[in-house]
């Protein structure tokens, strides 16, 4: 089985995006009540939205599964108050759980946290559990910069963010780092923030305590790591020099995934960072979209890098592609039972 663990709704319909708008024009209106989800989508047309898209990329590159979250370009969290990214993430989230029910074999969710600068990473909990517990979700994306470019927030090894993970932990989810959008003109937001964010997140965690504190507490650093892979050396020499832990010890709770968009880069990663600790990935649709004029391939369809590495061995590539997926997420495995034992009550009618 072949389980891409980063995709988002990035072919989520008009209808979405229009409550965004409406919703973020409310704010500008003194007094105006905040705007709760009010929209509909029709089944046909989340089917729409997939099929000739996440859909038929998955069939024409062998993916099985995608781990399927909202747009992460879109959470946005510094737009509004608290109340405002409660209500887009709910809308967000159910969204996907309505595409997870429509193709129970393609996607699994993974929420998107109602975040929001300068508010306790605990009023997330409850958007959490409720996704886990209610709408069968087995993650969730963490935003280490709801400030969208300005990291104005607690570094995540601080104890603000421990209800949080105290409740990661409880429901037995991991979460994937991704930062949004970029307000700050500086950055790039898939160019650039979305690899400090993932580079900064692993140096956090480096001068953390936080896996002491919370020893099963898992994390998944996306578009390979950010830059740390190409920097192994120097992140094992401030470890050393600030009298942190190895690194060996940080790979028991940190992943990264395989959203690198070249050989020789997919190479590097499966080079230094064990096998244990990275995760296939390819984020359809994502931040590059185009054909490579020297391939005359996608870009992201990075399953055709790993393919092309003739030195990894058959286990590792059961790894990559499955074995790591349904470690790291736990309820991964559940929700895979709970279908077969589905088809397999439909098959005995």
């Amino acid at each position: 089985m072949i389980i891409d663990c980063h995709g988002h709704f990035t072919t989520a319909p008009a209808a979405l995006k229009d409550y965004r708008a409406r919703q973020t024009a409310a704010l500008d209106q003194p007094g105006a009540p905040a705007l709760a989800p009010d929209f509909h989508i029709s089944d046909d047309e989340i089917r729409e939205a997939l099929e000739p898209n996440q859909l038929k990329l998955q069939k024409q590159r062998g993916v099985d599964m995608t781990i399927f979250s909202p747009i992460a370009g879109a959470m946005a969290h510094h737009v509004g108050n608290e109340m405002t990214s409660r209500h887009w993430s709910q809308a967000c989230n159910d969204l996907i759980h309505r595409a997870v029910q429509l193709y129970p074999d393609n996607f699994v969710g993974v929420c998107q946290l109602p975040q929001s600068p300068g508010v306790s990473p605990k009023s997330c909990a409850a958007e959490l559990t409720r996704c886990v517990e209610e709408l069968g979700f087995i993650g969730c994306n963490l935003n280490p910069d709801p400030s969208d470019g300005y990291w104005t927030d607690q570094p995540l090894g601080e104890r603000c963010w421990y209800p949080l993970y105290e409740k990661m932990v409880e429901l037995d989810v991991p979460a994937m780092i991704h930062v949004s959008c970029s307000c700050n003109p500086n950055f790039h937001h898939t160019g650039a923030h979305y690899l400090n964010g993932d580079t900064t997140a692993f140096m956090q965690f480096v001068l953390s305590d936080i896996f002491r504190d919370f020893p099963t507490l898992k994390f998944v650093i996306p578009h390979g790591g950010g830059a740390v892979p190409y920097h192994w050396g120097r992140y094992r020499g401030l470890a050393q020099q600030l009298k942190r832990p190895p690194l060996t010890e940080l790979m028991n709770n940190v992943f990264f995934d395989t959203c690198v968009y070249h050989k020789p880069g997919i190479e590097l990663l499966l080079k230094v960072v064990p096998t244990e600790n990275v995760l296939f990935a390819s984020e359809i649709f994502g931040a590059v979209r185009g054909i490579d004029p020297e391939t005359g391939h996608y870009y992201d369809d990075t399953k055709r890098y790993i393919d092309a590495v003739d030195w990894l061995t058959e286990a590792q590539r059961e790894k990559l592609f499955s074995a790591n997926a349904r470690r790291v997420y736990g309820r991964l495995d559940g929700y895979l039972a709970r279908r077969a034992a589905a088809k397999a009550r439909v098959a005995a009618k």
